[in-house]
C-alpha cells in the first residue's frame, strides 16, 4: 500500500461564477492564484512526487506551490458535456424531469455528451492501480469525489457523508484496485 495525497486545484472565474468547468480549461483567477501561494503541505508529505491533472488550472496550482509535476491524463476532470460553462443552478431551476431522474442515478449520472462519475472512478482505479509511491495528484472536485466514492462505497445520491473541503488536502491508502480514506480536510492554510 502506498499514499495518495488528493488536492483541488485553487479558484477560477468559473468557480467564482458557479459555471462547470469540465474539460474546459480554465486558468487560476488572480484570486485564486493569491490564495493558492498561501498554500502550505505539512512536512510530512514533503517528499511525496507531485502528479497533476493536463489541465491548466491543476498545473497552475502544482507549480504555485513549487512543484514541478508530471503530467497525468488520468486525474481530467469529468467531462460535463453539453453543460460545460452552464450554471448547475440554472439547471436545476429548469425543474427537467429528465434531468431529476439522471441526478438519482447518482455513479451513473451522465450529462448529456459527457462522463458519468463511474466512468471517472474506472479511469482512476487503473491509474491507482500503477501507484507504488507516495504521490500528491493536484486534480478536480469531480475526480476526488469520484475517488472519495470509490474508497467509502458512497454510492453519489445523497449528499457526501464527509464534506469534501476546498483549499484543504485529502489523504488516501492504496493498493491495486483498492483505496481507503486516512484523513479528510488537511488544512493548507498557511501564512502568506
Amino acid at each position: 500500500m502506498t499514499h495518495l495525497l488528493i488536492l483541488r486545484h485553487g479558484p477560477t472565474e468559473w468557480n467564482a461564477l458557479k459555471r462547470l468547468q469540465g474539460r474546459s480549461d480554465i486558468p487560476l483567477s488572480e484570486a485564486g492564484r493569491q490564495e493558492v501561494r498561501c498554500w502550505r503541505l505539512p512536512a510530512e508529505f514533503a517528499d511525496y512526487a507531485w502528479v497533476s491533472s493536463p489541465l491548466l488550472r491543476a498545473v497552475q496550482t502544482a507549480k504555485l506551490m513549487g512543484a514541478d509535476p508530471l503530467i497525468t491524463p488520468a486525474l481530467t476532470e469529468m467531462s460535463w458535456g453539453d453543460w460545460e460553462g452552464l450554471i448547475w443552478q440554472d439547471l436545476l431551476a429548469a425543474s427537467d424531469p429528465v434531468l431529476d431522474a439522471n441526478r438519482a442515478r447518482g455513479l451513473d449520472f451522465r450529462p448529456a455528451n459527457g462522463e458519468s462519475p463511474r466512468d471517472v472512478q474506472n479511469r482512476l482505479a487503473s491509474w491507482i492501480a500503477t501507484r507504488e509511491k507516495p504521490t500528491i495528484a493536484v486534480t478536480h472536485k469531480g475526480v476526488l469525489q469520484a475517488l472519495y466514492a470509490l474508497a467509502t462505497g458512497w454510492q453519489m445520491t445523497n449528499k457526501s457523508p464527509v464534506k469534501i473541503q476546498d483549499g484543504c488536502a485529502h489523504l488516501f491508502d492504496v493498493s491495486g484496485l483498492c483505496c481507503k480514506v486516512l484523513r479528510m480536510n488537511i488544512t493548507l492554510k498557511g501564512e502568506g
